[in-house]
């Protein structure tokens, strides 16, 4: 089953790239206050790297204007691969916290796992949802993973 409007998210780890290498970090912790999370199923891959994140870079100071505190985008990549990817696509400067679900244990739990062959680890399936004091107030799920349209930056924008 996965996760609706209305639901608290789960416990969960996930991981980010710190200067001494990977760090742990709570979903629980990241859930306080206003924030936006934002699923890929998987770094460097083209609508990923192309629409969904820029859509968010360039809307960063947006949501801070609206009251949101932290902005999170969640890939089932490792920590490494994350930190590299939000470095190039200019997420660590806007702010946007880009952290690994390296097993995709937390995406699972979300029920936002996607499976092919050939994926280690499944991926995610593309999506979009504002959190307030870790209960999901919006959630915008895409039909296919090549889809960014209801899981932009623009379109969850919209829904402050």
């Amino acid at each position: 089953m996965s996760i609706a409007k209305g639901d608290k998210l789960p416990e969960g780890k996930l991981l980010k790239l710190g200067a001494n290498g990977p760090e742990e970090v709570a979903v629980a912790d990241l859930a306080r206050g206003h924030v936006a999370i934002f699923a890929v199923p998987g770094a460097y891959t083209p609508t990923c790297t192309n629409a969904h994140m820029p859509s968010f870079v360039k809307n960063a100071d947006k949501f801070r204007e609206k009251g949101v505190s932290r902005m999170i985008c969640i890939t089932v990549n490792d920590p490494f691969v994350a930190g590299k990817w939000a470095a190039d696509t200019g997420a660590t400067d806007a702010g946007i916290e880009v952290l690994a679900d390296g097993d995709g244990s937390f995406t699972k739990a979300l029920g936002m796992n996607i499976e092919a062959p050939g994926w280690v680890n499944g991926r995610s399936k593309r999506y979009a949802m504002l959190v307030n004091d870790g209960s999901v107030e919006e959630l915008q799920v895409e039909e296919a993973p090549s889809a960014c349209t209801i899981s932009s930056g623009d379109s969850l924008l919209s829904l402050i």
